[in-house]
């Protein structure tokens, strides 16, 4: 499913046995069209799953949550008190028959994770923004790391069989899947002939624009954010060091479907 302003996927995956759901990256933009969505197919929201949260999209794991009662899940690395169960690579995520494995992917964001997928005898990897159709994602705020990013891809992405369907977080030209084959042969920043060294020159020299959405003032920081009514701790202040993609959704309403 995809929403335009930030050219963002979210994946709706079900399993008829349960009539569970689980939605991977959804915005806050497209909360109602999720809803109707999960409910047009007699399904019940049981799970969010985020690879990161990033200024470029914020997420409604939290909202939702609260429309819900389904769970948060996320990188236990970033402990977020919004998350209801964390995930690492040896602790994955079942959804009835589907396993979502983590593979932990610095480089975008200090925390990020893709998902492998391994249905019918078909791998299929959900990359967030790791790795997009002949792209990758931006290294220079919120603490990017450009070595790191160009190891996680390498090590962690390349290596799956050739054949693995690679699904993006984002695609600015409407594009919806490729292979790791693909990826490693013509992807024009991290095709297997690109040295780090080279990587990291292009990266230097992208020179582009902060999101629209960032809420950083420019810096690339986090700053203090309210955090969701159902994030705040009882012991401690109700403001808090968040990334920015956790921010508070205010006070709009959402239509929930019939």
């Amino acid at each position: 499913m995809f929403e335009p302003e930030s050219s963002t996927y979210t994946y709706l995956f079900g399993w008829q046995d349960t009539g569970e759901a689980l939605l991977l990256d959804p915005v806050v933009e497209t909360i109602e069209r999720d809803l109707q969505t999960i409910n047009e197919l007699g399904l019940r929201l049981a799970y969010t799953l985020d690879t990161h949260i990033h200024a470029d999209h914020i997420s409604s794991a939290c909202r939702l949550r609260a429309l819900t009662d389904c769970k948060v899940a996320y990188p236990a690395q970033d402990d977020l008190p919004c998350a209801d169960i964390g995930v690492t690579e040896d602790r994955p995520l079942n959804l009835g028959g589907l396993n979502f494995r983590p593979l932990f992917t610095p480089g975008h964001t200090d925390t990020h994770h893709c998902y492998l997928l391994d249905q019918g005898g078909q791998q299929r990897v959900f990359t967030g923004d790791a790795l997009l159709i002949d792209g990758c994602g931006r290294t220079d705020f919120q603490n990017g790391d450009t070595v790191a990013l160009y190891r996680s891809v390498h090590d962690k992405i390349f290596t799956l069989p050739p054949d693995t369907l690679v699904y993006p977080a984002h695609d600015y030209q409407h594009r919806h899947v490729s292979t790791v084959a693909q990826e490693r042969e013509r992807n024009p920043r991290l095709n297997d002939a690109i040295r780090l060294e080279e990587f990291e020159d292009i990266m230097t020299n992208l020179d582009l624009a902060y999101p629209k959405k960032n809420r950083c003032g420019g810096t690339g920081q986090p700053q203090m954010w309210r955090l969701p009514r159902r994030c705040r701790g009882t012991t401690s202040s109700n403001w808090r060091q968040v990334p920015p993609g956790l921010a508070e959704l205010g006070s709009g309403s959402v239509k929930l479907p019939p």
